[in-house]
């Protein structure tokens, strides 16, 4: 059963590993962490994680255990829904230790699920691997373990998604860095009607090539324009404009509200420093 199992991991992890693997220890060439997140029928789903301060010697591991278990008190002291689902480490490979750590995590949890990142670029590429621990051995005779590797993959929140788009314009040309700040919502609205216009341009030509046989039909081209012809609402343009209307007007109340908080935020900050004098 452990086999099967599908990790899904969110952007925010990837951040606190590469974060912790630049605040490492000068003499320190590998981090690992425990991962929190949900576990859900055959599905993982890490959604955070921390760093757990360790030495790894030719025959031995130091890990500080305690630490670990007083941040993961913490840290369900905030969020309940968050349990132990298994470790991560940087590098490319599972190492001798690698299985005495796992050991530790599988006291912690069922099933724990091991993941890498390669945070040296190897190949020019940060490789995401995940693993689970299989029984290895003979009935009655030395048992072992076999780290497996599953099917590791991104997932992301909404929010998210607006950040790793604001994170990825940060890449200029020549892979040089560019600073950005971030956009108004209006604005955010706005780009993504354009960008929507432009896909349904695309997918008007595209209908109209095949209808005119300049082109040729793809089948699951045209199952997937049916399957989103039928998620359509069934409104009329006047109900669909009115609709519409109607949440730009909740958005710019929403967007109103917002500064009168931060304006009246920054005249308490003012009015503390004045009386504080």
């Amino acid at each position: 059963m452990a086999l099967n199992l599908v990790v899904k991991i969110h952007p925010v992890v990837l951040f606190q590993i590469v974060d912790a693997y630049e605040r490492r220890n000068a003499d320190s060439h590998r981090v690992i962490g425990t991962l929190l997140g949900t576990s859900d029928k055959g599905v993982v789903e890490v959604t955070n994680c921390f760093c757990v301060p360790h030495k790894e010697h030719a025959d031995q591991v130091e890990a500080e255990l305690n630490y670990a278990m007083d941040v993961y008190e913490l840290n369900r002291r905030v969020n309940a829904s968050e349990n132990i689902v298994g470790w991560w480490a940087t590098g490319n490979e599972v190492t001798n230790h690698s299985s005495v750590i796992h050991e530790y995590y599988s006291r912690e949890c069922r099933e724990p699920v091991h993941v890498t990142l390669d945070t040296s670029l190897a190949g020019a590429r940060m490789g995401l691997r995940g693993y689970v621990c299989a029984p290895l051995g003979v009935p009655r005779g030395k048992q072992g373990c076999m780290f497996t590797p599953v099917d590791v993959s991104l997932t992301c929140y909404e929010p998210e998604v607006v950040g790793l788009q604001l994170c990825q314009k940060t890449m200029g040309a020549n892979g040089r860095a560019r600073q950005v700040k971030p956009v108004l919502d209006l604005a955010q609205v706005a780009d993504a009607a354009s960008k929507l216009s432009s896909l349904l341009d695309q997918v008007l030509q595209y209908v109209e090539e095949v209808l005119a046989e300049r082109a040729t039909p793809n089948n699951s081209a045209g199952r997937a324009l049916l399957e989103l012809a039928h998620s359509l609402p069934s409104l009329a343009a006047d109900s669909l404009a009115d609709a519409f209307a109607s949440s730009v007007k909740d958005l710019l109340m929403v967007v109103t509200l917002a500064q009168l908080i931060k304006t009246q935020l920054q005249l308490n900050e003012k009015l503390t420093l004045l009386t504080s004098q």
